[in-house]
Protein backbone atom coordinates (compact mmCIF):
# COMPACT_ATOMS: atom_id res chain seq x y z
CA UNK A 1 0.00 0.00 0.00
CA UNK A 2 2.83 2.06 0.61
CA UNK A 3 4.22 1.46 -3.18
CA UNK A 4 1.97 4.47 -4.69
CA UNK A 5 2.60 6.97 -2.29
CA UNK A 6 6.52 6.37 -2.43
CA UNK A 7 6.85 6.29 -5.89
CA UNK A 8 5.50 9.96 -5.94
CA UNK A 9 7.65 11.15 -3.62
CA UNK A 10 10.39 9.96 -5.33
CA UNK A 11 9.28 11.36 -8.83
CA UNK A 12 8.68 14.54 -6.55
CA UNK A 13 12.74 14.34 -5.71
CA UNK A 14 13.64 13.73 -9.15
CA UNK A 15 11.16 16.26 -10.00
CA UNK A 16 13.67 18.73 -8.51
CA UNK A 17 16.78 17.63 -10.29
CA UNK A 18 16.00 17.56 -13.93
CA UNK A 19 13.74 20.69 -13.82
CA UNK A 20 17.07 22.74 -12.25
CA UNK A 21 18.56 21.17 -15.50
CA UNK A 22 16.50 23.12 -17.72
CA UNK A 23 15.60 25.94 -15.75
CA UNK A 24 18.07 27.46 -15.27
CA UNK A 25 19.74 28.74 -19.04
CA UNK A 26 16.72 31.26 -19.94
CA UNK A 27 17.59 33.40 -16.59
CA UNK A 28 22.17 33.36 -17.06
CA UNK A 29 21.04 37.00 -18.70
CA UNK A 30 19.30 38.12 -15.71
CA UNK A 31 21.77 36.33 -13.10
CA UNK A 32 25.30 37.97 -14.56
CA UNK A 33 22.54 41.40 -14.65
CA UNK A 34 22.00 41.14 -11.00
CA UNK A 35 25.23 39.90 -9.66
CA UNK A 36 27.94 40.63 -12.54
CA UNK A 37 30.52 37.96 -12.75
CA UNK A 38 32.39 38.42 -16.00
CA UNK A 39 31.59 36.68 -19.15
CA UNK A 40 32.38 33.36 -18.00
CA UNK A 41 29.94 33.44 -15.16
CA UNK A 42 27.04 31.68 -17.59
CA UNK A 43 29.08 28.96 -18.19
CA UNK A 44 30.07 28.02 -14.51
CA UNK A 45 26.21 28.56 -13.38
CA UNK A 46 25.71 25.62 -15.56
CA UNK A 47 28.35 23.30 -15.38
CA UNK A 48 28.94 23.91 -11.70
CA UNK A 49 25.69 22.28 -11.46
CA UNK A 50 26.03 19.30 -14.23
CA UNK A 51 30.54 18.66 -13.10
CA UNK A 52 29.50 17.80 -9.78
CA UNK A 53 26.76 15.53 -10.92
CA UNK A 54 28.68 13.86 -13.58
CA UNK A 55 31.64 13.34 -11.03
CA UNK A 56 29.89 11.62 -8.28
CA UNK A 57 27.39 9.47 -10.01
CA UNK A 58 29.19 6.36 -9.97
CA UNK A 59 30.00 6.49 -6.02
CA UNK A 60 26.33 7.17 -4.82
CA UNK A 61 25.31 4.07 -5.60
CA UNK A 62 28.08 2.18 -3.49
CA UNK A 63 27.57 4.47 -0.97
CA UNK A 64 23.50 3.77 -1.12
CA UNK A 65 24.46 -0.24 -0.72
CA UNK A 66 26.82 0.66 2.65
CA UNK A 67 24.94 3.37 4.01
CA UNK A 68 21.38 2.42 3.23
CA UNK A 69 19.06 3.73 0.57
CA UNK A 70 16.86 5.45 2.86
CA UNK A 71 19.51 7.45 4.43
CA UNK A 72 21.36 8.72 1.35
CA UNK A 73 18.49 9.32 -0.61
CA UNK A 74 17.22 11.37 2.10
CA UNK A 75 20.21 13.30 2.89
CA UNK A 76 20.50 13.65 -0.98
CA UNK A 77 16.60 15.76 -1.30
CA UNK A 78 17.60 17.71 2.45
CA UNK A 79 20.83 18.72 0.47
CA UNK A 80 19.40 19.39 -2.27
CA UNK A 81 16.64 21.29 -0.87
CA UNK A 82 19.25 23.57 1.08
CA UNK A 83 21.51 24.30 -1.43
CA UNK A 84 18.87 25.47 -3.68
CA UNK A 85 17.93 27.76 -0.55
CA UNK A 86 21.68 29.14 -0.92
CA UNK A 87 21.62 29.59 -4.80
CA UNK A 88 17.98 32.01 -4.03
CA UNK A 89 20.03 33.52 -1.24
CA UNK A 90 23.19 33.96 -2.55
CA UNK A 91 24.66 37.62 -2.38
CA UNK A 92 27.48 37.22 -5.68
CA UNK A 93 28.23 35.19 -8.12
CA UNK A 94 30.55 32.99 -6.53
CA UNK A 95 28.33 32.06 -3.88
CA UNK A 96 25.82 31.03 -6.91
CA UNK A 97 28.22 28.89 -8.34
CA UNK A 98 29.10 27.34 -5.04
CA UNK A 99 25.57 26.71 -4.52
CA UNK A 100 24.52 24.93 -7.50
CA UNK A 101 27.79 22.87 -7.20
CA UNK A 102 26.58 21.41 -3.73
CA UNK A 103 22.87 21.30 -5.91
CA UNK A 104 25.01 18.37 -8.22
CA UNK A 105 26.65 16.70 -5.70
CA UNK A 106 23.14 15.95 -4.06
CA UNK A 107 21.54 15.42 -7.22
CA UNK A 108 23.93 12.82 -7.66
CA UNK A 109 22.79 10.85 -4.99
CA UNK A 110 18.96 11.13 -5.54
CA UNK A 111 18.70 10.06 -9.58
CA UNK A 112 20.53 6.57 -9.23
CA UNK A 113 18.94 5.91 -6.05
CA UNK A 114 15.70 6.75 -6.90
CA UNK A 115 15.92 4.67 -9.85
CA UNK A 116 16.91 2.11 -7.62
CA UNK A 117 14.38 2.49 -4.88
CA UNK A 118 11.44 2.89 -7.68
CA UNK A 119 12.41 -0.42 -9.72
CA UNK A 120 12.63 -2.22 -5.82
CA UNK A 121 8.94 -1.25 -5.25
CA UNK A 122 7.21 -4.02 -7.02
CA UNK A 123 8.26 -7.85 -7.94
CA UNK A 124 5.42 -7.92 -10.98
CA UNK A 125 7.33 -7.51 -13.76
CA UNK A 126 4.45 -5.20 -15.11
CA UNK A 127 4.41 -2.90 -12.11
CA UNK A 128 7.90 -2.74 -12.01
CA UNK A 129 8.19 -1.06 -15.81
CA UNK A 130 5.34 0.67 -15.46
CA UNK A 131 6.66 2.52 -12.19
CA UNK A 132 9.95 2.94 -13.89
CA UNK A 133 8.33 4.67 -17.13
CA UNK A 134 6.84 7.21 -14.74
CA UNK A 135 10.09 7.74 -12.66
CA UNK A 136 11.22 8.69 -16.68
CA UNK A 137 8.42 10.54 -17.97
CA UNK A 138 8.97 12.36 -14.40
CA UNK A 139 12.02 14.23 -15.50
CA UNK A 140 11.05 14.55 -19.20
CA UNK A 141 8.31 16.60 -17.95
CA UNK A 142 10.70 18.28 -15.78
CA UNK A 143 12.89 18.58 -18.83
CA UNK A 144 9.78 20.25 -20.77
CA UNK A 145 8.22 22.61 -18.19
CA UNK A 146 11.73 24.28 -16.90
CA UNK A 147 12.03 26.42 -19.78
CA UNK A 148 8.53 27.76 -19.81
CA UNK A 149 8.36 28.09 -15.97
CA UNK A 150 11.42 29.39 -15.63
CA UNK A 151 10.53 32.22 -18.32
CA UNK A 152 7.56 33.09 -16.46
CA UNK A 153 9.46 32.91 -12.95
CA UNK A 154 11.93 35.42 -14.05
CA UNK A 155 10.26 38.09 -16.10
CA UNK A 156 7.18 37.87 -12.77
CA UNK A 157 9.14 37.67 -9.63
CA UNK A 158 12.93 37.71 -10.65
CA UNK A 159 15.80 34.96 -11.56
CA UNK A 160 15.59 33.82 -7.70
CA UNK A 161 12.32 32.57 -7.48
CA UNK A 162 13.63 29.90 -9.77
CA UNK A 163 15.30 28.26 -6.95
CA UNK A 164 12.51 29.20 -3.91
CA UNK A 165 10.43 27.14 -5.75
CA UNK A 166 12.59 23.98 -4.63
CA UNK A 167 12.01 24.54 -1.03
CA UNK A 168 8.41 23.29 -0.78
CA UNK A 169 8.97 20.29 -3.09
CA UNK A 170 12.06 19.00 -1.45
CA UNK A 171 10.33 19.67 2.05
CA UNK A 172 7.56 17.33 0.76
CA UNK A 173 8.96 14.99 -0.74
CA UNK A 174 11.79 14.27 2.28
CA UNK A 175 8.65 14.49 4.39
CA UNK A 176 6.76 12.06 2.22
CA UNK A 177 9.96 9.31 1.75
CA UNK A 178 10.70 9.76 5.49
CA UNK A 179 7.02 8.77 6.05
CA UNK A 180 6.06 5.88 3.46
CA UNK A 181 9.59 3.99 3.07
CA UNK A 182 10.43 1.67 6.30
CA UNK A 183 14.16 2.07 7.80
CA UNK A 184 16.18 -0.76 6.56
CA UNK A 185 19.62 -1.85 8.18
CA UNK A 186 22.70 -0.94 5.69
CA UNK A 187 23.29 -3.91 3.63
CA UNK A 188 27.22 -3.44 4.00
CA UNK A 189 27.53 -5.26 0.98
CA UNK A 190 27.54 -2.74 -2.06
CA UNK A 191 31.74 -2.34 -3.44
CA UNK A 192 33.59 -0.43 -1.42
CA UNK A 193 34.01 3.45 -2.04
CA UNK A 194 37.08 4.02 -4.57
CA UNK A 195 38.34 6.80 -2.58
CA UNK A 196 41.20 7.61 -4.34
CA UNK A 197 39.89 7.05 -7.91
CA UNK A 198 36.99 9.43 -6.92
CA UNK A 199 39.32 11.83 -5.90
CA UNK A 200 41.39 11.80 -9.11
CA UNK A 201 38.48 11.48 -11.22
CA UNK A 202 36.55 14.87 -9.99
CA UNK A 203 40.32 17.22 -9.70
CA UNK A 204 41.05 15.74 -13.24
CA UNK A 205 37.68 16.46 -14.53
CA UNK A 206 37.16 20.30 -12.25
CA UNK A 207 40.56 20.89 -13.78
CA UNK A 208 39.92 20.31 -17.18
CA UNK A 209 36.67 21.89 -17.13
CA UNK A 210 38.31 25.60 -16.17
CA UNK A 211 40.54 24.65 -18.51
CA UNK A 212 38.10 24.76 -21.13
CA UNK A 213 35.60 27.73 -19.73
CA UNK A 214 38.49 30.18 -18.44
CA UNK A 215 41.14 29.52 -21.28
CA UNK A 216 40.16 32.40 -23.69
CA UNK A 217 39.92 34.75 -20.64
CA UNK A 218 42.54 33.83 -18.94
CA UNK A 219 44.77 33.19 -22.32
CA UNK A 220 45.79 29.71 -23.61
CA UNK A 221 49.21 29.90 -22.56
CA UNK A 222 49.17 31.73 -19.79
CA UNK A 223 50.42 29.74 -16.46
CA UNK A 224 47.64 29.20 -14.79
CA UNK A 225 45.88 27.76 -17.79
CA UNK A 226 48.99 25.51 -18.26
CA UNK A 227 49.46 24.14 -14.82
CA UNK A 228 45.85 23.30 -14.59
CA UNK A 229 45.85 21.32 -17.96
CA UNK A 230 49.04 19.52 -16.59
CA UNK A 231 46.80 18.99 -13.64
CA UNK A 232 43.92 17.32 -16.11
CA UNK A 233 46.33 14.84 -17.95
CA UNK A 234 48.41 13.94 -14.35
CA UNK A 235 45.05 13.08 -12.60
CA UNK A 236 43.21 11.31 -15.28
CA UNK A 237 46.28 9.40 -16.64
CA UNK A 238 46.78 7.99 -13.07
CA UNK A 239 43.03 7.71 -12.48
CA UNK A 240 43.53 5.36 -15.17
CA UNK A 241 46.42 3.48 -14.33
CA UNK A 242 44.59 2.84 -10.43
CA UNK A 243 41.64 1.94 -11.74
CA UNK A 244 43.24 -0.39 -13.41
CA UNK A 245 45.09 -1.88 -10.22
CA UNK A 246 42.90 -1.66 -7.64
CA UNK A 247 40.63 -4.64 -6.84
CA UNK A 248 36.99 -2.60 -6.65
CA UNK A 249 37.58 0.22 -9.28
CA UNK A 250 34.71 2.75 -9.63
CA UNK A 251 35.06 2.49 -13.75
CA UNK A 252 36.62 -1.02 -14.50
CA UNK A 253 38.74 0.06 -17.46
CA UNK A 254 37.44 -3.15 -19.12
CA UNK A 255 34.29 -2.14 -19.62
CA UNK A 256 35.52 0.43 -22.08
CA UNK A 257 36.88 -1.97 -24.06
CA UNK A 258 33.84 -3.93 -25.09
CA UNK A 259 33.02 -2.21 -28.49
CA UNK A 260 28.97 -1.65 -28.09
CA UNK A 261 29.49 0.30 -24.36
CA UNK A 262 32.70 2.40 -25.76
CA UNK A 263 29.61 3.30 -28.09
CA UNK A 264 26.50 3.90 -25.70
CA UNK A 265 29.25 5.77 -23.80
CA UNK A 266 30.31 7.86 -26.87
CA UNK A 267 26.36 8.29 -28.23
CA UNK A 268 25.76 9.87 -24.85
CA UNK A 269 28.52 12.39 -24.35
CA UNK A 270 27.82 13.55 -28.50
CA UNK A 271 24.06 14.00 -27.71
CA UNK A 272 24.60 16.29 -24.64
CA UNK A 273 27.41 17.66 -26.34
CA UNK A 274 25.40 19.31 -28.73
CA UNK A 275 22.47 19.80 -26.64
CA UNK A 276 23.77 22.10 -23.92
CA UNK A 277 25.71 23.82 -26.74
CA UNK A 278 22.49 24.84 -28.29
CA UNK A 279 21.12 26.00 -24.78
CA UNK A 280 23.93 28.28 -23.99
CA UNK A 281 24.69 29.54 -27.61
CA UNK A 282 21.07 29.82 -28.55
CA UNK A 283 19.89 32.03 -25.19
CA UNK A 284 22.72 33.94 -25.65
CA UNK A 285 21.28 34.84 -28.64
CA UNK A 286 17.73 35.12 -28.41
CA UNK A 287 18.07 37.43 -25.66
CA UNK A 288 21.36 39.22 -26.79
CA UNK A 289 21.55 39.62 -29.87
CA UNK A 290 17.41 39.50 -30.87
CA UNK A 291 16.55 41.46 -27.49
CA UNK A 292 13.65 38.55 -26.14
CA UNK A 293 12.54 38.25 -22.60
CA UNK A 294 13.21 35.16 -20.65
CA UNK A 295 9.65 33.59 -21.20
CA UNK A 296 9.78 34.44 -25.17
CA UNK A 297 13.23 32.60 -24.52
CA UNK A 298 11.64 29.78 -22.62
CA UNK A 299 8.45 29.28 -24.76
CA UNK A 300 11.16 28.80 -27.93
CA UNK A 301 12.71 25.99 -26.03
CA UNK A 302 9.32 24.18 -25.30
CA UNK A 303 9.61 23.24 -28.39
CA UNK A 304 13.06 21.08 -27.90
CA UNK A 305 12.22 19.98 -24.38
CA UNK A 306 8.72 19.06 -24.92
CA UNK A 307 9.85 16.54 -28.04
CA UNK A 308 12.75 15.53 -25.94
CA UNK A 309 10.15 14.33 -23.28
CA UNK A 310 7.58 12.64 -25.72
CA UNK A 311 10.61 10.90 -27.32
CA UNK A 312 11.85 10.16 -24.20
CA UNK A 313 8.43 8.46 -22.80
CA UNK A 314 7.76 6.68 -26.31
CA UNK A 315 11.85 4.94 -26.65
CA UNK A 316 10.68 1.71 -25.30
CA UNK A 317 7.62 1.38 -27.68
CA UNK A 318 9.60 2.45 -31.23
CA UNK A 319 12.79 0.35 -29.42
CA UNK A 320 10.38 -2.70 -29.45
CA UNK A 321 9.01 -2.15 -32.68
CA UNK A 322 12.57 -1.02 -34.44
CA UNK A 323 15.14 -2.56 -32.49
CA UNK A 324 18.41 -0.88 -30.82
CA UNK A 325 20.17 -0.60 -33.27
CA UNK A 326 17.71 1.39 -35.95
CA UNK A 327 16.73 3.52 -33.68
CA UNK A 328 19.61 4.98 -32.05
CA UNK A 329 21.08 5.18 -35.96
CA UNK A 330 17.69 7.13 -36.61
CA UNK A 331 18.25 9.27 -33.17
CA UNK A 332 21.60 10.38 -34.01
CA UNK A 333 20.58 11.18 -37.67
CA UNK A 334 18.07 13.39 -36.26
CA UNK A 335 20.60 15.25 -33.87
CA UNK A 336 22.78 15.85 -36.44
CA UNK A 337 19.90 17.50 -39.19
CA UNK A 338 18.87 19.09 -36.06
CA UNK A 339 21.89 20.67 -35.43
CA UNK A 340 22.87 21.33 -39.08
CA UNK A 341 19.42 22.66 -39.40
CA UNK A 342 20.45 25.67 -36.36
CA UNK A 343 22.71 27.46 -38.71
CA UNK A 344 19.81 29.13 -40.03
CA UNK A 345 19.55 31.08 -36.92
CA UNK A 346 20.02 34.44 -37.67
CA UNK A 347 19.37 38.05 -36.61
CA UNK A 348 16.40 38.19 -39.55
CA UNK A 349 15.47 34.31 -39.02
CA UNK A 350 12.07 33.89 -37.03
CA UNK A 351 11.35 31.53 -35.05
CA UNK A 352 9.77 28.88 -37.67
CA UNK A 353 12.86 29.24 -39.75
CA UNK A 354 14.71 26.74 -37.24
CA UNK A 355 11.86 25.57 -34.91
CA UNK A 356 12.12 21.97 -36.99
CA UNK A 357 15.58 21.81 -35.74
CA UNK A 358 14.55 22.17 -33.01
CA UNK A 359 11.51 19.09 -33.35
CA UNK A 360 14.66 16.88 -34.55
CA UNK A 361 17.09 17.44 -32.08
CA UNK A 362 14.44 17.23 -29.13
CA UNK A 363 13.46 13.81 -30.57
CA UNK A 364 16.85 12.93 -31.46
CA UNK A 365 18.50 12.99 -28.62
CA UNK A 366 16.69 10.05 -26.11
CA UNK A 367 16.30 7.75 -29.24
CA UNK A 368 19.68 7.71 -29.36
CA UNK A 369 21.08 7.97 -26.29
CA UNK A 370 19.73 7.02 -22.38
CA UNK A 371 18.08 3.85 -22.04
CA UNK A 372 17.93 3.22 -25.33
CA UNK A 373 22.07 3.01 -25.67
CA UNK A 374 22.23 1.25 -22.38
CA UNK A 375 20.18 -1.74 -24.13
CA UNK A 376 22.20 -1.46 -27.26
CA UNK A 377 25.25 -2.77 -24.89
CA UNK A 378 23.37 -5.20 -22.77
CA UNK A 379 23.58 -8.06 -24.97
CA UNK A 380 27.44 -7.91 -24.87
CA UNK A 381 27.51 -6.77 -20.83
CA UNK A 382 27.52 -9.86 -18.10
CA UNK A 383 24.39 -9.04 -16.16
CA UNK A 384 26.79 -8.41 -12.73
CA UNK A 385 28.05 -5.55 -14.33
CA UNK A 386 24.86 -3.98 -15.95
CA UNK A 387 24.83 -1.58 -12.57
CA UNK A 388 28.09 -0.37 -13.38
CA UNK A 389 28.11 -0.19 -17.13
CA UNK A 390 24.93 1.76 -16.85
CA UNK A 391 26.70 4.70 -14.41
CA UNK A 392 29.71 4.91 -16.39
CA UNK A 393 27.29 5.55 -19.61
CA UNK A 394 25.41 7.83 -17.59
CA UNK A 395 28.55 9.68 -16.87
CA UNK A 396 29.85 10.33 -20.14
CA UNK A 397 26.13 11.52 -20.65
CA UNK A 398 26.79 14.39 -18.39
CA UNK A 399 30.70 15.02 -19.06
CA UNK A 400 29.05 15.66 -22.51
CA UNK A 401 26.54 18.25 -21.22
CA UNK A 402 29.66 19.83 -18.90
CA UNK A 403 32.01 20.25 -22.32
CA UNK A 404 29.02 20.85 -24.41
CA UNK A 405 28.46 24.62 -22.22
CA UNK A 406 32.30 24.69 -22.15
CA UNK A 407 32.64 24.72 -25.79
CA UNK A 408 29.53 26.84 -25.84
CA UNK A 409 31.13 29.60 -23.91
CA UNK A 410 34.40 29.69 -26.07
CA UNK A 411 32.84 30.38 -29.24
CA UNK A 412 29.87 32.75 -27.55
CA UNK A 413 29.31 36.13 -29.31
CA UNK A 414 29.56 37.79 -26.17
CA UNK A 415 33.29 36.32 -25.74
CA UNK A 416 34.22 37.82 -29.24
CA UNK A 417 32.58 34.91 -30.98
CA UNK A 418 30.18 35.93 -33.83
CA UNK A 419 27.12 34.43 -35.19
CA UNK A 420 29.42 32.33 -37.39
CA UNK A 421 31.20 30.94 -34.82
CA UNK A 422 27.68 29.70 -33.04
CA UNK A 423 27.07 27.97 -36.45
CA UNK A 424 30.82 26.33 -36.74
CA UNK A 425 29.54 24.69 -33.07
CA UNK A 426 26.48 23.91 -34.24
CA UNK A 427 28.12 22.11 -37.68
CA UNK A 428 30.64 20.52 -36.03
CA UNK A 429 28.17 19.01 -33.05
CA UNK A 430 26.40 17.53 -36.28
CA UNK A 431 29.11 15.97 -38.28
CA UNK A 432 30.10 14.50 -34.80
CA UNK A 433 26.48 12.84 -34.20
CA UNK A 434 26.50 11.73 -38.29
CA UNK A 435 29.94 10.29 -37.94
CA UNK A 436 28.67 8.16 -34.57
CA UNK A 437 25.62 7.07 -36.53
CA UNK A 438 27.69 5.66 -39.21
CA UNK A 439 30.16 3.78 -36.67
CA UNK A 440 26.56 2.93 -34.42
CA UNK A 441 24.88 1.32 -38.10
CA UNK A 442 28.64 -0.55 -38.20
CA UNK A 443 28.64 -1.88 -34.37
CA UNK A 444 25.71 -3.03 -33.55
CA UNK A 445 24.90 -5.34 -35.79
CA UNK A 446 27.35 -7.85 -34.91
CA UNK A 447 26.72 -7.19 -30.89
CA UNK A 448 24.25 -9.34 -30.01
CA UNK A 449 26.22 -12.35 -31.37
CA UNK A 450 29.34 -11.95 -28.96
CA UNK A 451 29.12 -13.23 -25.31
CA UNK A 452 28.45 -10.99 -22.47
CA UNK A 453 32.07 -9.86 -21.12
CA UNK A 454 33.20 -10.18 -17.56
CA UNK A 455 35.52 -7.26 -16.49
CA UNK A 456 38.59 -8.50 -13.85
CA UNK A 457 37.31 -9.32 -10.87
CA UNK A 458 34.62 -6.79 -10.19
CA UNK A 459 31.68 -8.45 -11.88
CA UNK A 460 32.65 -11.84 -10.28
CA UNK A 461 32.89 -9.82 -6.76
CA UNK A 462 30.31 -7.46 -6.30
CA UNK A 463 29.08 -6.35 -9.87
CA UNK A 464 25.70 -7.97 -9.34
CA UNK A 465 24.83 -5.40 -6.29
CA UNK A 466 25.76 -2.29 -8.52
CA UNK A 467 23.22 0.32 -7.81
CA UNK A 468 20.71 0.30 -10.20
CA UNK A 469 21.62 -2.60 -11.71
CA UNK A 470 17.95 -4.09 -11.10
CA UNK A 471 16.69 -1.14 -13.08
CA UNK A 472 18.95 -1.56 -15.85
CA UNK A 473 17.46 -5.28 -16.33
CA UNK A 474 13.89 -4.34 -15.59
CA UNK A 475 14.56 -1.54 -18.75
CA UNK A 476 16.06 -4.32 -20.79
CA UNK A 477 13.74 -7.19 -20.29
CA UNK A 478 10.93 -5.47 -20.27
Amino acid sequence: MRSRPLLAFICAATFLVYLDTSITPVALPDIRADLGGGTTAGPWLLDAYTLSFACLLLTAGSLGDRLGRRNVLALGIAGFTAASAGCALAPDTGTLIAARAAQGVFAAAIVPLSLAVTSGLYDDARQRARAIGIWGGTSGVALALGPLLGGLLVDAAGWRSMFWINIPIGVVALAGLLATMPPAAPSGAGRRVDALGQLLFTGGGAALTFVAIEGRALGWLSATVLALAAVAVAALAVFGWWESRTPEPMLPPTLLRIPTVAIACAVNFLGLLGLYAVLFLLTTHLQGALGLSALQTGLRFVTLFGCLAVAAVAASSVVARWGTRRTMVTGLVCVAAGLAGLTLVETGVGYPGYAWALVLLGAGVPLSSGVVAIQAMMGDVSPRLAGTASGTVNTFRQFGAVHGVALAGILSPERGGTVHAMHLTFLATAVAAALAAALTAVVLPGSAARRPVEADGVGDRNGARGHDEVGERAHTRD
